[in-house]
């Protein structure tokens, strides 16, 4: 017997089990049944069975030796290959490139200690793809300090590729908690995080006008934000070798003294806003007004106080009444406060309380909410009364809602709306420090203890982000994130707030894409793709015999997600 397979035109081919014979010196032969409907799988095992083969199962053939999850590394590597990445960290192949590359793939994937690094290049297939899963920790310290030698480098290769002559380039300036003791860098300042008894650890972050980052700067903990900016400068315009740029920065960067530096040369233009003072300026000398945005929510104003510049006021309603609510909660909050402190002055009849008593406790009400301009207060011994100042609380009202965004640029090269959303843009660089600091990339906790290892573990968090970014966009239409936004920006009010598409609305309210695909976070998509895993069989029969490895099918989400980031055929 034997199976046989018959043409059938048009028509799928006819799938026989046939009995033959010889009759007569001629070959006979007869159908026994028809097999077109089974499987090929069925089919072929058929076959082996007439042919008096053995017949054995993949159980008893094969055993699995190993099973390492693949599917994130391969998402994250191909990236970073794709992107040339690991050609900008160094022209040739070394052990040092791949460990760090390896380091930038675990900061997304698996962020943690150098020592845990080593154990995860162990647990997953980013330490064979990348033939450094024998790694110590030594290893990476030591490739880290091969990274900080070619930082300038790097920098500049990225921005010979995403910035240009005249172009917008963003800047600003955070800072971390530290908890060793041994590094210098590490100083008591301002924590912008409300970490406090901490000291700090700061740097600075340039990124193009889509967020992309090119360089990170760090400095000791108790840097101001304002000090930074020349030494910026100065590296656009020499190791970039920029002609000439438009720097964005807020208000606390950008400051005034900033500013009259920069006036000096016309190589540099710059977008900022004015603090609250400067309005309470422009409104006593009749520069700005309500009645300026009457028909429209955007003007611009002149003042003799900012001469050959360009101030551009914007009033936003929803910004307003925000304010509006907020400076109420805040002023019956410390009321309630100073309330309390009223009745226990009161209490004290024996032995009254002090004036100089009464008022160390009033300014620690009044510093609580900071509201304290809008009270006065009557103390003396024994004594204390508070009313609201009714004149401060109006006049900063005045103000609800209205900022004004001032700039170098002239009308020819940047109208009104497109400088304020150009400022608006510094909203990239705050995305880069909460895909750092939050619980993507985790920039802390900083495990390091030298000065030199702490700004080469803070840029290769840059470069994780940098992967991630790409990656983000890549994957949008997947994932918690609008993926209209880019081009509504440009399209969209400059001054109101911001609003969802109604693609985007309906994938957060139905969960899913309008494939059917269930919508992830980049997070829970990297620990869907890690599912994928390669896993090394060997025969049964040969312990020491050679292994062979396969990858796992791709399910639809997983082969859709490779398929996004170019990775998938």
């Amino acid at each position: 017997m034997y199976v046989e397979i018959v043409p059938n035109r048009n028509s799928p081919p006819a799938i026989l089990l046939r009995e033959g014979w010889r009759e007569g010196g001629k070959s006979r032969k007869r159908t026994l049944a028809n097999l077109s409907n089974w499987p090929a799988h069925k089919i072929a095992m058929l076959r082996k069975l007439l042919r008096n083969e053995t017949l054995v199962s993949p159980e008893e053939a094969f055993e699995t030796t190993r099973t390492l999850p693949h599917g994130h590394v391969e998402a994250v590597l191909g990236t970073i290959r794709k992107l040339g990445l690991d050609t900008m960290l160094s022209s040739k192949r070394s052990r040092e490139r791949d460990i760090v590359i390896a380091m930038i793939a675990g900061q997304l994937i698996h962020s943690g200690s150098k020592l845990s690094t080593t154990r995860f290049l162990q647990a997953t297939t980013l330490g064979e793809d990348l033939s450094v899963q024998d790694a110590d920790e030594n290893e990476l310290y030591a490739a880290m300090d091969w990274l900080s030698e070619r930082q300038e480098q790097i920098e500049k290769k990225l921005a010979s590729r995403h910035l240009k002559d005249g172009g917008l380039v963003l800047y600003d300036v955070t800072n971390s908690s530290y908890t060793g003791k041994t590094c210098s860098l590490a100083k008591y300042g301002h924590s912008k995080d409300g970490n406090k008894g901490l000291p700090l650890i700061t740097y600075g972050v340039i990124t193009d006008e889509e967020g992309r980052p090119i360089s990170v700067s760090v400095y000791p903990g108790n840097t101001g934000d304002s000090s930074t900016v020349f030494e910026q400068t100065e590296k656009l315009r020499t190791r970039f070798g920029l002609k000439r740029i438009v720097l964005v920065g807020d208000r606390g960067t950008l400051t005034q003294a900033q500013l009259d530096k920069m006036k000096d040369s016309h190589e540099i233009g710059w977008i900022t806003a004015l603090r609250s003072e400067s309005l309470r300026r422009l409104v006593n000398e009749g520069s700005l007004q309500r009645s300026l945005f009457d028909e429209k929510n955007l003007a611009e104003i002149v003042s003799k106080e900012y001469p050959g510049e360009r101030l551009v006021a914007c009033f936003n309603p929803l910004l307003s009444d925000e304010r509006r609510i907020k400076r109420e909660a805040l002023l019956s909050a410390t009321e309630k406060d100073l309330e309390k402190l009223s009745k226990q002055v009161l209490r004290r009849k024996k032995k009254p309380l002090k004036a100089s008593e009464i008022g160390l406790k009033a300014g620690k009400v009044q510093g609580r909410y900071k509201m304290g301009k809008h009270f006065r207060l009557t103390i003396e011994d024994g004594r204390f009364r508070w009313e609201r100042n009714t004149d401060t609380i109006q006049q900063e009202a005045q103000l609800d809602g209205i900022y004004v965004i001032r700039t170098s640029e002239t009308k020819d090269r940047l109208t009104a709306e497109e400088t304020v959303r150009r400022y608006k843009s510094l909203s990239h660089v705050e995305q880069t420090f909460r895909a750092m600091k939050g619980i993507d990339i985790l920039v802390r906790p900083i495990r390091h203890r030298t000065a030199e290892r702490v700004p080469a573990h803070i840029f290769i968090c840059m470069l994780a982000y940098y992967v991630q970014w790409h990656m983000r966009r890549a994957l949008a239409p997947i994932l918690f994130e609008d993926h209209e936004l880019p081009a509504m920006r440009w399209r969209r009010d400059p001054v109101l707030a911001a609003k969802a598409s109604e693609a985007a609305k309906t994938k957060k309210a139905s969960r899913r894409t309008p494939d059917g695909f269930a919508i992830h976070s980049f997070a829970t998509l990297l620990t869907e793709l890690s599912c994928r895993a390669r896993i090394t069989c060997r025969m049964v029969s040969d312990a020491g015999g050679p292994t062979f490895r396969q990858i796992t099918k791709p399910t639809t989400l997983q082969a859709k997600a490779l398929e996004l980031l170019g990775l998938f055929p």
